[in-house]
């Protein structure tokens, strides 16, 4: 029984397979698909790694349209012309993303989300959780690449800084990446409190350490998977939470001086970052799709511009910022 199989008839759970030498999902060029929206941080994780590591070539790649979405989840357009940026299931032809994973599992019963990476060869689901394609998928080419080529020494998971990471990683996700949501799709007034404050209380935390460091690196020298996670949140930040999740005590270009340097440098500088930010597709599916949030789907026309230019690379230049409303200082405290 392979790790996919374990997960079939009705799971709601997903799947957890992983693509190494030896197991069920070998690496192999063209053997695997992405299905991913642009829009969405979680699988913008993923589309980073398949930039960063040079690895369009191996995995093949099909992109949802931005909205609407319904009852059978995100929709792949008509024709590869009907929005910019999105294309046809290339595989299947489908109509609905929630297609795909029923070729998997007739009977699922989770959500139909990007990421999802479908084994050709076999015919059926490998993974579909982007912080677990997030740790393994870096590596898992890397048999294709020799052992001078600067592709492959890129390690997101570095030896040295896994007790970092591994310290950092759980209250990013929960108080930033996870914390825009918990404000924005607050249905309570106090629920929303609970979710915007420690938002901040970590924008102010994560604004000391990378001062603290001296970049250009969320851990300094070496680029991590920190600085994808982060990047997700922070680029969507200014051009869309700030406004349609309330998220307005500050923004990231005036309130976090350092991390918006930060920022900027991995936008403009380093590949596969601004390649594989899509900010049509990111405002619209934000503005579009949360009919209960923005029910005149108006998209807004800032701000201008998305990210802004001037890197400075004497972070000793650079002002250390932070969010002083009374709430977020006394969540800080805690």
């Amino acid at each position: 029984m392979g790790a996919s199989d374990i997960h079939k008839y009705g799971t709601d759970d997903g799947w957890h397979g992983k693509i190494e030498e030896g197991g069920e999902f070998p690496p192999e060029k063209d053997r695997y698909h992405l299905y991913i929206g642009l829009f969405c941080p979680f699988a913008h994780r993923v589309n980073l790694v398949r930039h960063i590591k040079h690895l369009t070539p191996y995995i093949t790649l099909d992109v949802v349209r931005p909205y609407p979405k319904d009852g059978g989840g995100w929709r792949f357009p008509a024709s590869n012309d009907e929005y910019p940026g999105a294309t046809v299931d290339s595989l299947f032809g489908s109509k609905f993303l929630s297609e795909v994973y029923f070729r998997d599992d007739k009977d699922y019963k989770g959500k139909y989300s990007v990421p999802l990476l479908w084994d050709k060869k076999a015919g059926k689901i490998v993974n579909n959780d982007s912080a677990e394609m997030l740790r393994w998928l870096p590596n898992a080419f890397d048999i294709f690449f020799s052992d001078d080529d600067a592709i492959k020494k890129i390690n997101l998971y570095p030896e040295p800084l896994r007790a970092k990471i591994d310290e950092i990683g759980p209250w990013m996700q929960s108080y930033i990446n996870a914390g825009v949501y918990k404000a924005g799709f607050a249905l309570t007034q106090e629920a929303y409190e609970a979710g915007v404050l420690p938002l901040f209380a970590a924008l102010n935390k994560i604004e000391a350490l990378l001062a603290s460091i001296g970049g250009p690196y969320v851990l300094g020298m070496q680029l991590t998977e920190l600085d994808l996670r982060l990047y997700a949140t922070v680029i969507r930040f200014d051009t869309v939470y700030v406004q349609h999740f309330k998220t307005n005590l500050g923004t990231i270009r005036h309130d976090y001086p350092t991390l918006n340097n930060w920022h900027k440098n991995l936008y403009w500088n380093v590949e596969g970052f601004r390649e594989s930010t899509d900010f049509k597709h990111i405002k619209e599916n934000y503005t579009k799709s949360h009919g209960d949030v923005n029910p005149l789907a108006i998209t807004p026309l800032g701000p201008f511009p998305e990210v802004e230019e001037g890197y400075d690379e004497d972070w000793r230049k650079v002002r250390v910022g932070e969010v002083r409303h009374p709430a977020v200082l006394k969540e800080e405290a805690v």
